[in-house]
């Protein structure tokens, strides 16, 4: 015969330690909710889902009870520009989850920021939800291409501007470029006006020194006793020769 009242025990024993499990898994999870609904956002106001709401809830005017209606074009306009938004923080998260996972293994970043990590996945997987969902509302099969459309805008939008900072260098260089270039021209300018000087110099002692040369050689050519004297004997000199000669 089984003892029932013996095994009452153990099983208020099991019952209440699963009891005690439950309510502190409960609040545990409830404590996470609340800490995880304080943290701040990984991401900021997303501004394109909100113009695309704003355009697809529009109020009516006062006094008029119909709301206007916006051009199919202008709501798929505003939902591409969502999508390509949505593109951009699903390429900022994959590059951000491998580092942020490795920064939390070595204990370098706290729970708190991979929770926020974690909460933006799980937002940027329920966006591309909707975002699919409302093309397919705006044009049947929408849903399956705008996502590819939206990468090949992100990546025009991202060579425009590196083209346009690459302008932009430019202009910097050529400004730079046109200031050296006059520098060097001044410096080159001012080496040869100072070769010419020094040129200059040598020429104006030479022509001196030559001048006074030729002033001396005239003056011992018009000199009176001395040169008729030295005129004379080089005469009597040429004759005694010539006498004794014969």
């Amino acid at each position: 015969m089984v003892n029932w009242l013996g095994l009452t025990v153990p099983f208020a024993y099991l019952g209440i330690l699963v009891g005690s499990l439950a309510t502190f898994s409960s609040l545990y999870r409830k404590r996470k909710a609340a800490q995880s609904s304080t943290l701040e956002p990984w991401f900021g106001p997303h501004q394109q889902r909100d113009i695309y709401l704003s355009l697809l809830h529009i109020e009516p005017e006062p006094g008029n009870n119909k709301s206007p209606a916006v051009p199919d074009g202008v709501l798929k306009a505003a939902l591409l520009q969502r999508a390509v938004e949505d593109i951009r923080r699903i390429l900022e998260v994959r590059n951000a989850k491998q580092a942020l996972g490795n920064l939390l293994q070595r204990g370098s970043v706290g729970d708190d920021l991979w929770q926020r990590f974690l909460r933006a996945e799980k937002e940027i997987e329920a966006e591309l939800r909707d975002v699919v969902e409302e093309a397919n509302a705006l044009q049947s099969g929408w849903g399956q291409t705008i996502f590819q459309s939206a990468n090949e805008m992100h990546h025009n939008a991202i060579l425009r501007e590196r083209l346009n900072a690459i302008q932009a260098q430019g202009k910097s260089d050529k400004e730079w470029w046109q200031h050296e270039k006059a520098s060097i021209q001044s410096r080159f300018m001012k080496e040869l006006e100072d070769g010419e000087k020094e040129n200059t110099k040598p020429a104006t002692t030479l022509v001196g020194d030559k001048m006074g040369s030729d002033e001396d050689t005239v003056l011992v050519e018009s000199g009176g006793p001395a040169a008729s004297g030295a005129v004379s004997s080089s005469k009597g000199g040429t004759a005694k020769r010539r006498k004794g000669k014969k």
